[in-house]
């Protein structure tokens, strides 16, 4: 629990559809008492309050295996025919025109597009038999990195109305990660050209437990460049002795302002204000960004391009005590176009005058695909077991669905929600390890679905948390965590 406080005032009240009780009656307006002291009380039958039946207290938690997660999301869909679940016995037209290769795991075999990956099978939990029924990229993926099926059908951006994601639920039980947020996106949040996918905001928890976002430059994904950090550097002309005068004459301002405005919306953002003003003048903070301090050897191991030092920066965050980090693998080309590298549907000719638009055996093949994914991903993992991360860091690879078993006229795959396969590794996750199984061709699931409902719950498992925990809405009423159900066979 991190303080936070339920207020106590004539017009608060526990919704009754969750079992909750009304408060009345308060002495003072601005009387507050900590949720741990309400549910202390609540135990013991002082408040006549109980939790509803099947929720638990935002403190309860089991002993996780996890302390921090990389999520790393594939956007378009990664072709799980072609990667992790070959057919080689299907018919042509289904098989995939690339060879399968044993890995270090006896008995598991990868597609040859992604080598390195396959000398750390051992790491890797693969769960093949990924499903749920939409087929389509935009509620797919907010389904995907929500882990639940959006409270409006067919919304899709962020909303303060959504269910926290991920990161805003970790930070909300967890608190806060002292100098550093809890919570980073990287490159830049995930969207093709509106707003961002929902799954990447606080939702119902409030701008104070949103991510941090970095300002990336659109363009040029396999440029050699370094990744700007504009949003917590001081402004061209700003240097530190400047910034602190300012920071002193917000706080004088501020504190001749209090009386006037104490029961403003406005006293809701100066916490978000302190804690963006910690984060840029915090030595910690910069030093956990600064790829430069990282011997070039290791720099040029994950590659040198936008995905590469990512991956890389993922690592430093994690390492310096970032709870949750988001990396979204799409593709930028020099001149600022966007392209879903991994749908790779294909197009009728290998070059249409746009960089990235091939056939759709040849964008799996291209440098913005499988082999910088297998470069960097490889390193990543060498790096966090290397390191000693590896057993505390639950690394997810994800997309919002996989392709189509059948070849198409473009020598590509098509969207596929009824089967596809994710992976897990570290964190507790039983490397080595294959989770359910498609049928002969990899159309349907053959056995142990799991949804991305249950994807998402077993990563809060991992760090402890029941589905049926719960988190507290605008109108303090409790809300499960997840929807899913967590694969401990996995751990």
């Amino acid at each position: 629990m991190t303080g936070a406080v339920v207020p106590v005032s004539d017009q608060v009240a526990f919704d009754k559809r969750y079992g909750m009780i009304s408060l009345v009656s308060a002495h003072r307006a601005d009387r507050c008492v900590s949720r741990r002291e309400l549910l202390r009380l609540s135990s013991l039958g002082l408040l006549g309050l109980t939790l509803p039946s099947g929720l638990r207290a935002e403190t309860e938690s089991t002993n996780g295996t996890a302390k921090n997660s990389l999520f790393i999301f594939l956007c378009g869909g990664p072709s799980q025919n072609d990667l992790w679940d070959l057919k080689p016995d299907a018919p042509d037209g289904i098989r995939s025109t690339f060879q399968a290769i044993d890995t270090n795991v006896p008995g598991i075999r990868f597609g040859e597009l992604i080598p390195q990956v396959a000398r750390h099978a051992d790491k890797l939990a693969i769960i093949r038999s990924m499903t749920h029924d939409d087929n389509g990229h935009d509620t797919a993926i907010a389904r995907s990195l929500l882990g639940q099926l959006p409270a409006q059908p067919g919304a899709v951006h962020v909303s303060r109305h959504d269910h926290p994601a991920l990161g805003a639920i970790l930070h909300r039980l967890r608190g806060d990660c002292g100098e550093l947020p809890p919570w980073v996106i990287l490159p830049r949040p995930f969207t093709t050209g509106g707003p961002s996918y929902k799954g990447q905001s606080a939702g119902f928890l409030g701008a104070a437990f949103d991510p941090l976002m970095l300002d990336k430059e659109k363009k040029g994904s396999l440029s050699d460049r370094e990744v700007k950090l504009d949003a917590i550097r001081l402004a061209d002309g700003i240097d530190q002795t400047r910034f602190e005068n300012r920071r002193r004459m917000l706080g004088q301002a501020n504190g001749s302002a209090a009386t006037i405005r104490a029961a403003s919306a406005e006293t809701l953002f100066a916490g978000y204000y302190d804690k963006a003003l910690n984060l840029m003048s915090s030595g910690t903070a910069n030093q956990a960004f600064d790829l430069s301090r990282e011997p070039a050897a290791l720099r040029d191991r994950y590659g040198r391009n936008e995905y590469g030092q990512s991956f890389l920066l993922a690592r430093r965050l994690v390492e310096s005590g970032v709870r949750v980090v988001n990396v979204f693998w799409t593709f930028f080309d020099e001149k600022g176009c966007q392209f879903n590298l991994w749908d790779n549907h294909g197009v009728p000719n290998d070059v249409c005058g746009i960089d990235g638009q091939l056939k759709g055996e040849a964008m799996l093949k291209h440098q913005y695909c499988c082999p910088s994914f297998d470069r960097s991903f490889s390193a990543l993992l060498e790096d966090l077991q290397e390191r000693g991360l590896l057993g505390e860091t639950l690394v997810a690879v994800a997309g919002e669905f996989g392709r189509t078993p059948r070849i198409n006229a473009t020598a590509g795959r098509d969207h596929w929600a009824p089967c596809y396969t994710q992976l897990l590794a570290g964190g507790g996750v039983r490397g080595g390890h294959i989770y359910g199984a498609s049928d002969g061709i990899g159309a349907y699931v053959k056995d142990l679905p799991v949804t991305p409902d249950d994807y998402m719950a077993t990563i809060l498992h991992a760090f402890g948390y029941a589905p049926e925990s719960a988190v507290y809405d605008q109108l303090n009423r409790p809300q499960r965590i997840s929807l899913g159900t967590p694969v401990t066979a996995l751990f």
